[in-house]
């Protein structure tokens, strides 16, 4: 029987288990039907089509992008191969290439897994809006035929670059640490692919001139069995090492990434986390200040559940901040909507114009890291700054019918606020938004329900202008999502 591959492509990637969902044949058929869909028809008239192909460290990794630039090269399209990198490495190679691309990796997923990110010639996105239903539609179709037809006469070329040093010298020439104050960091790659590319960045490996940075290596070795702990610094459990390792090392901060090293997380040199909502305030201060310096006018992307205090601080720094839901195909729309300078996610995906409006969690750490050097204070007091109201973070809930429930919120929300004699502001840009503004005598919260698109779950992030308030609401809203209202 013929895998289904709507099973594996996603609203913005393929994922899945290998050998099971995932083995050579599908891939080459997926990379065949990529070349159909995307790089022919994107290919200058008269040139040769070309393509990046990337991957991680995961075991199935190499076999599975061979496979994949197999099927491109079936119909006539030039291949490189730039093996071991992060999914912003491959966005490098993507962008400064001009080519289409495609990234192999399942990010923070366990080892079995495996999937492709794929982009448009400079790191556009591909999504299932944007051409990714094609390809699965025509990959499927080969693969129910018993295989992908035969192409062109002329087969595309298959080669190999590197481009890990020129990935490195291009962040650094965003930004310049080289004269910061001395710093020390502990940066744990959870055995993924920022083990591979933080030393080329921060470090030496890449024949670079030494930084002012003394970095503490965690878990570098490439691993794609992750031996330590999940590649997830979403997960607060697997954030633990390296909130013990910077206090004990003395560090001024530490940085850990996800498998593919796309996403970068912040603790403070006492070990505690600094909020993804904190760094896009401090990234998009320093991108804003660049922007009017050059006469231009900042405007920044936030999705709807990062914290209030990031489109204050956009509008306090003279920047327009821009709300928009969450997903990186939706900020990526928007950033190229609004000519945006930057953009940030809560889930610490961070957007840069100068990066081919794609994300790069390494050029969001040295943001952090100049920022740092540029101030005489620890992190956690430079952080504080942005850190302006209480957040309760995801919260998942199972339920039957999310419309329903989300329902039944919004009524009790109504109900209250007119027995309170309180206005409420009632959105529907992703899932259900709710705010009381606050007043002298209320203090302002919001909340937003979601709807998993995979999964039969809500998904609430409330904030509050001070704890109490949060948990109030939190647990308020909690109480009619799972049934407890007494």
């Amino acid at each position: 029987m013929t895998l289904s591959l709507s099973s594996v492509v996603k609203a913005y990637d393929v994922r899945g288990v290998v050998p099971d969902q995932l083995d050579a044949g599908v891939v080459c058929a997926l990379g065949a039907a990529f070349a159909e869909v995307v790089v022919l028809p994107e290919a200058p008239a008269g040139a040769t089509p070309r393509a990046v192909v990337g991957h991680d460290m995961r075991p199935s990794s190499p076999e599975l992008s061979a496979a994949f630039a197999d099927g491109l090269a079936s119909r006539g399209v030039d291949v490189t191969l730039v093996g071991l990198c992060s999914t912003d490495g491959l966005y490098f190679a993507s962008g400064s290439l001009d080519v289409p691309g495609a990234m192999f990796t399942a990010s923070h997923n366990p080892a079995q897994y495996n999937g492709v990110k794929l982009c448009r010639a400079g790191a556009r996105p591909v999504g299932q809006e944007t051409g990714l239903a094609a390809v699965r539609d025509l990959a499927q179709s080969w693969l129910d035929a018993g295989g992908v037809p035969p192409g062109p006469a002329r087969r595309g070329r298959v080669s190999e670059q590197d481009v890990l040093a020129e990935y490195a010298a291009h962040l650094r020439s965003l930004v310049d640490l080289s004269g910061a104050r001395p710093l020390t960091v502990v940066v744990d790659a959870g055995n993924g692919m920022a083990g591979h590319t933080v030393p080329a960045v921060l470090g030496a490996a890449a024949g670079l001139p030494a930084l002012p940075l003394r970095v503490e290596a965690m878990y570098f070795e490439l691993d794609g069995t992750f031996p330590n702990h999940e590649a997830n610094p979403l997960d607060p459990e697997n954030l633990r090492d390296l909130q013990a390792a910077v206090p004990r090392a003395g560090a001024d901060l530490g940085l850990a990434f996800d498998g593919d090293a796309d996403r970068c997380f912040v603790v403070d040199e006492n070990g505690d986390p600094v909020s993804p909502s904190a760094v896009t305030a401090m990234v998009a201060r320093r991108e804003i200040a660049k922007e009017r310096a050059a006469g231009r006018e900042p405007r920044v992307i936030h999705n709807l559940i990062t914290s209030r205090a990031v489109p204050e601080i956009v509008a306090e720094d003279g920047g327009v901040p821009v709300r928009t839901r969450v997903g990186h195909s939706f900020i990526k729309q928007r950033m190229a909507e609004e000519g945006a300078v930057f953009g940030g996610e809560h889930s610490a995906h961070y957007y840069f114009r100068e990066f081919w409006s794609a994300d790069t969690g390494m050029l969001a750490a040295m943001h952090v890291l100049a920022a740092l050097a540029e101030s005489d204070r620890p992190l956690s007091r430079l952080a504080a700054e942005y850190e302006r109201y209480a957040a309760s973070g995801e919260i998942n809930s199972t339920v039957a019918d999310a419309a329903a429930t989300t329902a039944r919120v919004l009524a009790a929300e109504r109900e209250l606020a007119a027995a309170e004699g309180r206005e409420l502001e009632v959105d529907d840009l992703d899932g259900l938004t709710v705010t009381s503004p606050g007043t002298a005598s209320a203090p302002m919260w919001w909340f937003n329900l979601r709807a998993s698109n995979t999964e039969p779950l809500l998904r609430l992030n409330a904030e509050g202008a001070d704890a109490a308030t949060m948990a109030l609401v939190r647990d308020r809203v909690l109480a009619v999502v799972r049934g407890d209202a007494r």
